[in-house]
């Protein structure tokens, strides 16, 4: 058993790899949607605000790997597209849905007297947003966020389901090799999880320790 596992480690490493770009990508393009639907919905008009609440509540009300399979198998009927970007697509859409809320529950956390106080010293409204409120309210969101973040890694093994090779189907075709035996391999994925979960939490907690606002410290 415990040679199975050492020689299935590297197969396993490879899917790990996998996994973390496939986070590392859908956690990007959500914080760029996420914090664009939270601007829009804080400072958008003509009907900005509505657009994204709609965007918000239509990719966080429909279950994940509905989206997977809409995304992969829906657009392959126009599009050949690949398993890896239609899983970005889909699950990075859907964490920008949740993003959106961190980011939105930030901005608003900044008093607005500062923003009447940069109008005041000559700074349009833009420059107000993004070298005023964008700063203090990303350092606000960090700990959400890294919520978040945790949460998108787990979500990424749905992907399997439409056939990334990450860590689960690097998992199952060792399985399929070794003749079923599933409880180890299945364990040294979840340890592999876990350490990745224990790196992010320290590295997260960390940042959010070394930006904190002060008055907002965490005891």
């Amino acid at each position: 058993m415990l040679t199975l596992i050492i020689d299935s480690l590297p197969y396993l490493l490879d899917g790990l790899a996998i996994t973390l770009a496939l986070t590392v990508c859908m956690l990007s393009l959500g914080f760029a949607v996420g914090l664009g639907l939270a601007l829009a919905e804080v400072y958008g008009r003509f009907g900005l605000p509505l657009f994204a609440t709609l965007f918000q509540r239509l990719f966080r009300a429909i279950p994940a790997v509905v989206l997977l399979f809409l995304f992969y198998y829906g657009i392959s009927n126009v599009y050949n597209i690949a398993s890896f970007p239609a899983a970005v697509l889909a699950l990075g859409l859907r964490t920008a849905s949740y993003q959106s809320q961190i980011f939105h529950g930030a901005i608003q956390s900044v008093p607005s007297g500062q923003t009447k106080a940069d109008r005041s010293i000559g700074l349009t409204k833009i420059q107000s947003i993004v070298y005023v409120v964008i700063p203090q309210a990303m350092r606000q969101a960090i700990g959400p966020w890294a919520n978040e973040a945790l949460t998108e890694l787990k979500d990424s093994s749905l992907a399997y389901t439409i056939g990334v090779v990450e860590l689960m189907r690097h998992a199952s075709y060792i399985i399929s090799a070794s003749y079923g035996h599933a409880l180890p391999i299945y364990v040294s994925a979840a340890l592999l999880y876990l350490i990745v979960s224990l790196i992010m939490t320290f590295g997260l907690n960390s940042l959010q320790r070394r930006f904190a606002l002060p008055g907002f410290e965490n005891g």
